[in-house]
This record gives C-alpha cells, sequence and structure tokens, in this order.
C-alpha cells in the first residue's frame, strides 16, 4: 500500500490523512471480528494528538471504507481502497500466497464454513461493475484481478 501511496501521492487532496489511513486501516485485526475497520478506525483517532492538522473525520471514514471496498464520494478513500485491493492484481504466484496467508489466518474455521464463506466474499467482488474505484486502477488492474478471483474461486468449489 505504501508503494502505491508514493506513486499516487500527487493525486491525494489529503496526503497525509491517507498516509496515516494506511498504517491504521488494520490496526484492531481477529478473523472472527467483523468491526476490525471501526475498532482501527476509533483506534486511529484517539491515539492522534488533539493540535495534529490532520482531517479526523476523513481517517476515520477512509479507515471505515476498506471493509465494503465500495465507491465512495471523496476521492481520497477511493485511491485508500484501491491501493488496499491491488493486491487482487498480484501475479499468481503472489496472489496464491496471499489467499493462502488468508486460510492460515481464518484456520479457526474448518473447510466446510471458510470455503463457501471465502467464495462468497471473492464473487461479491466479482458482481460489481468494477473491482477499484479509481479509473487509474481499473485500467492497470481490473482484467488481472477479476482473472485472480475467479481461478482462486474455482479452487474453492
Amino acid at each position: 500500500m505504501i508503494d502505491s501511496f508514493e506513486t499516487y501521492r500527487d493525486q491525494l487532496q489529503n496526503p497525509n490523512e491517507i498516509l496515516f489511513s494506511i498504517f491504521y486501516h488494520d490496526f484492531v485485526y481477529s478473523a472472527s471480528k467483523k468491526d476490525n475497520e471501526l475498532k482501527s478506525a476509533e483506534y486511529a483517532l484517539a491515539i492522534l494528538p488533539e493540535n495534529i492538522n490532520l482531517n479526523k473525520q476523513l481517517v476515520f471514514d477512509a479507515i471505515c471504507a476498506t471493509q465494503q471496498h465500495q465507491q465512495n464520494a471523496i476521492e481520497d478513500i477511493n485511491w485508500l481502497i484501491d491501493f488496499d485491493l491491488k493486491i487482487l492484481a498480484k501475479d499468481w504466484e503472489d496472489y496464491k500466497i496471499y489467499f493462502e496467508q488468508i486460510r492460515k489466518e481464518y484456520r479457526i474455521y474448518p473447510d466446510f464454513l471458510y470455503k463457501p464463506g471465502r467464495a462468497k466474499a471473492l464473487k461479491h467482488f466479482l458482481e460489481n461493475e468494477f473491482i477499484f474505484q479509481t479509473e487509474e486502477f481499473r485500467g492497470l488492474y481490473e482484467e488481472k484481478a477479476r482473472a485472480n478471483i475467479e481461478k482462486e474461486i474455482a479452487l474453492l468449489t
């Protein structure tokens, strides 16, 4: 995510807020919880000094947006979402490492629960018109991400 941030920093209206959001968007994480992004956002705001010149609402909203990965009215948030999802467009071997790591995170669930749940989550990406929220990332990564997701779903079923 930092590499993407550095590449596209000039596209951002509020680069400091987005960089801070990158660092804290997964700070609180438990595979069995559904409020990780909310808790991460709350933590991020809690550690910000009162006198810091950052848009705290933007930080909060940006971190929370990484839960659903949906188009946002705030373009900086769309960039953050795309930075987060870029992993989906890795070369297959790197993508395979990524989804194997996810399986390890969710090892508390047996295959008969994990596989259909993961497939459902992946199909959600394919059901959207676009995975990526910015034109730049759509042009560069959309096709590859869709191919990886389809291939992973085939392995799950």
